[in-house]
C-alpha cells in the first residue's frame, strides 16, 4: 500500500478488531504466503492468515477447522472460453470432487480444496487468464455485467472492453486492497438491467444524453446498493458518464469508500451505510472533488428487468443465435463442464457465458447448428426449455459447505421447484430464491418469493424451517420483498408456496407478474391467505 496516512489511520482507537489486523499487513500478501507455506499443510497458517485467505478468493469450508476450502474464480461479466472451462473442469475433477457451482455473481465456485493444492490451482488458472484473487475479501470483487455483451440486440454498446479495463485496473491493485468491506461493481448497457444495478455498491446502467447537439451513449451511476441483513437499494447520482470516463468514476467512488467508509463495526461497513447517511447529493459533491465536474443526468434507457434469465434459443444482433441452458440451482459437475466446452467449440465460437441467475449460455451458434446442439444428450438435463419453477429457482451454497448457513438449500430448492412443477399449473414465471443465512448469497430479497432459512424446535428436536418473503424485484419498479409472518417447516414449504401461488392466480389481472400482484393487493391480503394455508396444512 502507499506510505501516505489514510484518513482512517489517523485515529485507530475505534477501528474494529479486524481493521486493527489489516493495519499490519496487506491482504494480498496472503497469496505469496500460501505459495510459500502450502506444502506444510493447514496447520502452517495462523487464524489471522486464514482470515486473509479471502483476498485469494478462498473461504474455509464446513466444518471449519478441518482444512477444506471453497474457492471462487473471477469470471468478469460471466464470459469465459472453452479452454478456460476445461481448466476449471480439470481442477474440479482433480481437487474438488468434481463439484462446480455457478454463483449469483457469475463466478465459478469449487469445494473440497486443501492448502497443499492451492499453488497448483493458482498456476493452472493463471496460464489461461483466470484468477481467484480478490473474488472475496475487503476488495473490489468480480465485476458482474451483461452475459450477452457484444452480441446483445438489447444493449446500447458492447461493455466487454470496459469490464476488462476495470478488471485489469483493480485486480491486485494495492491502492484498493484494504477497503472497509467487500465491494461489488456492475456494468451493463442492456436495457433490461442484466447487471442487477440496484444491489451493487457501484453500478453503471445504460443512458443517453444530447451533448452539443449530438446524442451520446453512456451510463448513469448508482451507488450504495447491497443485500445481507440490512438491504439497501442503490441511489442514482446526478451524473452522466461517457464510456471513456467509466474508469475515472469507478476509481473515484472506490476512493471515497476506502477513505470515508466505516471501519468500526464489520456489520456496518459496506458502502451502503455511508451512502444512506450522506445521501446522493453529498456523495456526488465528494466525488466531484476527486474527479472533477461531470455531465448531469441524461435519459435513462433501462426499460425493465429480465432477472438474468436467458434460457431458450434467441437471435443475436449479428444474426447468429445463443442457446441459454438451465443449470438447476447453479450446480453441475466437471464432466458436464468439459462437455459444455466441447459443445461450445463444436457449435459455437468456443465461448461460454455465465448468468447471475446461476445459468449458462452458449453463444454464436449458426442457424444450421441449432438443432444439432439441441439434440445433444447433455441438454436433456441442462435443458434450454425448463419447466416454470425449476427454471426460475436460485439457491445459495447452504450448510452442505458453508459455515454461515444454518439449513440445507440446494437440494431443498430443487425438490420444492420440482414439486411445484408437478402440482401447480402456471403460465407466468415466479422467481423463488433461498438463503441459508442472512448474508443473502441467494439474493432472496429480490425474488418474487424469497425463503430465509431458520431452525425451529419441535418434540423431535430442531428442524429446518423457512421464513417467507414476497414481492421483490429490480428495474424500474425495484423494491425488496416483505416478510410474511409464520415460519414454515421445510417439509411443508412446497405445498404452502403452491397455495400462495394459487391465490396469486385467483387475484392477478391479465399480464400481471407475481410481485406486481403482491404490491397491488397488499401484503396483508397474502398474509390472511397464508394464515388459512398454515392452519389447513397443520403448521
Amino acid at each position: 500500500m502507499s506510505e501516505q496516512v489514510r484518513p482512517w489511520e489517523a485515529d485507530t482507537s475505534k477501528l474494529s478488531k479486524f481493521e486493527q489486523v489489516k493495519l499490519e499487513r496487506d491482504g494480498l500478501d496472503i497469496i505469496q504466503k500460501i505459495r510459500d507455506l502450502s506444502a506444510q499443510g493447514y496447520e502452517a497458517f495462523s487464524e489471522d492468515d486464514l482470515s486473509f485467505f479471502k483476498w485469494a478468493g478462498i473461504y474455509e469450508q464446513k466444518p471449519k477447522g478441518e482444512g477444506k476450502f471453497m474457492m471462487r474464480v473471477r469470471i468478469p461479466s460471466g464470459i469465459f472460453s472453452s479452454e478456460q472451462a476445461r481448466t476449471l473442469a480439470a481442477i474440479a475433477r482433480d481437487y474438488g470432487r468434481s463439484v462446480v457451482d455457478i454463483t449469483t455473481r457469475q463466478a465459478v465456485q469449487f469445494h473440497w480444496l486443501e492448502t497443499e493444492q492451492l499453488p497448483d490451482i493458482f498456476d493452472r488458472m493463471e496460464k489461461v487468464g483466470l484468477f481467484s484473487y480478490q473474488a472475496c475479501g475487503d476488495v473490489p470483487r468480480t465485476i458482474v455485467g451483461n452475459p450477452l455483451a457484444g452480441i446483445d440486440p438489447n444493449e446500447l454498446i458492447d461493455t466487454r472492453a470496459l469490464v476488462e479495463e476495470l478488471e485489469t485496473y483493480f485486480l491486485l491493485n494495492r491502492e484498493f486492497s484494504n477497503l472497509p468491506r467487500k465491494y461489488k461493481v456492475s456494468i451493463s448497457s442492456n436495457i433490461y438491467n442484466t447487471g442487477h444495478a440496484e444491489i451493487n455498491d457501484l453500478a453503471f446502467t445504460p443512458a443517453t444524453k444530447v451533448i452539443d447537439g449530438e446524442e451520446v451513449i453512456g451510463f448513469h451511476v448508482w451507488v450504495g446498493g447491497g443485500l445481507s441483513a440490512k438491504p439497501y437499494l442503490a441511489q442514482r447520482l446526478d451524473l452522466f458518464v461517457r464510456p471513456e470516463e467509466v474508469l475515472k468514476v469507478a476509481e473515484g467512488v472506490t476512493t471515497i469508500f476506502r477513505d470515508f467508509g466505516y471501519r468500526e463495526k464489520r456489520h456496518h461497513a459496506r458502502l451502503k451505510f455511508l451512502v444512506a447517511d450522506w445521501g446522493a447529493e453529498k456523495f456526488l459533491a465528494k466525488l466531484t472533488e476527486i474527479i472533477g465536474p461531470m455531465e448531469s443526468l441524461g435519459t435513462d434507457r433501462t426499460v425493465g428487468w429480465n432477472a438474468g434469465y436467458f434460457t431458450g434459443v434467441h437471435k443475436q444482433k449479428d444474426g447468429l443465435n445463443y442457446v441459454g441452458l438451465l443449470l438447476p440451482v447453479g450446480r453441475f459437475d466437471a464432466d458436464e463442464l468439459d462437455e459444455l466446452a466441447r459443445l461450445a467449440d463444436t457449435y459455437g465460437d468456443g465461448s461460454l457465458r455465465a448468468c447471475n441467475s446461476q445459468n449458462l449460455l452458449i453463444p454464436n451458434v449458426a442457424d444450421e447448428n441449432v438443432e444439432k446442439l439441441l439434440a445433444e444428450p447433455l441438454l436433456a438435463r441442462l435443458t434450454p426449455n425448463p419447466r416454470t419453477f425449476i427454471g426460475h429457482a436460485v439457491s445459495c451454497t447452504g450448510n452442505e459447505y458453508c459455515n454461515l448457513a444454518i439449513v440445507e438449500t440446494k437440494e431443498r430448492m430443487v425438490s420444492v421447484a420440482n414439486w411445484l412443477d408437478e402440482n401447480v399449473e402456471l403460465d407466468t414465471p415466479v422467481r423463488i430464491h433461498v438463503n441459508g443465512c442472512p448474508n443473502s448469497c441467494g439474493q432472496r430479497q429480490i425474488a418474487d418469493i424469497g425463503l430465509q432459512g431458520a431452525l425451529v424446535k419441535t418434540e423431535n428436536g430442531m428442524i429446518d424451517a423457512f421464513d417467507l418473503h414476497i414481492g421483490g424485484s429490480l428495474g424500474p419498479d425495484a423494491a425488496f420483498n416483505q416478510k410474511l409472518k409464520g415460519r414454515v417447516p421445510g417439509d411443508r414449504i412446497a405445498p404452502v408456496i403452491g397455495n400462495l401461488i394459487e391465490y396469486y392466480k385467483e387475484t392477478r389481472v391479465e399480464g400481471e407478474k407475481f410481485h406486481q400482484t403482491v404490491r397491488r393487493v397488499g401484503l396483508e391480503a397474502f398474509q390472511e391467505r397464508l394464515n388459512v394455508i398454515l392452519a389447513t396444512v397443520g403448521v
